[in-house]
């Protein structure tokens, strides 16, 4: 019997950005179920000794993955464009996550992280911006009102939770995928874990 897939990001994240637009249809082509999870790189980096995405700690490596992305991008027919200033680059998705958080909830939820990342990563918009949240929350068809039931005392400790279980998980980077105790990380390892969930 196929096992779940999930589905480990954080908006911040390029490749996840390419996971998130094409792993819900790729994943039920499969016949595999899929679980989303949010969860906050920043602390996971800070573990491991770096104060930014290891794109910016090493420069060859960043002007590669921007190039990397601009290529797989315009392979699969995606609106992607690069930010327009790469120095601010991370941004700050602590808000988003926590707001997806919420919104997966709801049947609407995996639109609507898909409408963050489209944001973010097509429109060149900032994902830290309140009114910019709310515009996604009314893409995808949820009401206004969750963006202060994901700021609510409620909800703030759950992306933190998600985050411990991505630690506990071994996770070190996004985008990951898990089954069980299996880890794949990163977009172009989507494929071998659907297969893996078949087994």
């Amino acid at each position: 019997m196929a096992r779940p897939l999930t589905f480990w990001f954080d908006f911040a994240s390029t490749y996840s950005y390419l996971s998130a637009l094409r792993v819900e249809e790729t994943a039920k082509a499969a016949g595999i179920e899929l679980i989303w999870r949010p969860f906050a790189l920043g602390p996971i980096f800070a573990a491991q000794g770096w104060d930014s995405s290891p794109f910016n700690i090493y420069p060859a490596k960043g002007r590669a993955m921007w190039r990397d992305m601009a290529r797989i991008a315009a392979d699969r027919g995606l609106a992607y464009r690069p930010p327009a200033d790469p120095s601010r680059f991370p941004q700050n998705s602590m808000l988003a996550a926590r707001l997806a958080i919420v919104a997966l909830d709801h049947p609407q939820g995996p639109l609507f992280c898909r409408e963050i990342f489209r944001a973010q990563f097509e429109r060149g918009q900032d994902i830290a911006a309140a009114a910019i949240l709310a515009d996604c929350l009314d893409r995808a068809g949820l009401p206004a009102n969750l963006a202060a039931e994901a700021e609510s005392e409620a909800n703030r400790p759950r992306l933190r939770e998600a985050t411990e279980r991505a630690v506990a998980a071994g996770i070190f980077g996004a985008p990951s995928f898990t089954l069980g105790e299996e880890l794949f990380w990163g977009d172009d390892r989507l494929e071998q874990a659907l297969i893996w969930a078949q087994r």
